[in-house]
């Protein structure tokens, strides 16, 4: 993936984690799980659907700050335990959304000893959108959700 990448319009974040990609993988695919990691602390998922196939439901509710802020997609591409690629340019049954933002493309590559290197790209279809995405603080955020995603895992593996 990385000779398709484009620096103007797509943000990558990449980390050795210290889980199985195939609890990862569930994490990202189970309701249950993903609620407790996939926005930076103090934030929160108030409601979680997703239907994990191609043209399935990829939807969130998010609670930043008492502001609740909704993100509806669908899945575009699902490889279990290696690759998810969900975007919010439309939604449930192909309809368009009014205002896309991005394409995530998300990967597990097993790197032993029950390490995984995931990698996170968010794609954007301007230059203007990939620099807001960035001043949103995709990094930080991104690397935080990395961070706490780990730590569930490892948990689960207690």
């Amino acid at each position: 993936m990385e000779s398709d990448l484009d620096p103007e319009l797509d943000l990558v974040l990449t980390r050795e984690v210290n889980a199985p990609r195939e609890l990862l993988y569930d994490c990202w695919t189970t309701p249950e799980h993903l609620v407790h990691w996939f926005v930076p602390k103090p934030h929160k998922v108030t409601a979680c659907r997703l239907d994990v196939r191609v043209g399935g439901a990829c939807d969130t509710t998010f609670d930043v700050d008492g502001a609740i802020m909704e993100n509806r997609g669908v899945y575009l591409e699902v490889v279990p335990n290696e690759k998810l690629v969900f975007t919010d340019t439309y939604t449930e049954g192909w309809k368009p959304a009014p205002e896309p933002f991005m394409t995530a493309i998300v990967t597990f590559e097993d790197i032993g000893n029950g390490r995984t290197r995931y990698t996170a790209v968010a794609r954007h279809r301007s230059r203007e959108a990939a620099a807001q995405h960035a001043a949103m603080g995709f990094h930080e955020g991104w690397g935080t959700v990395a961070e706490q995603l780990e730590e569930y895992a490892q948990a689960l593996t207690r």
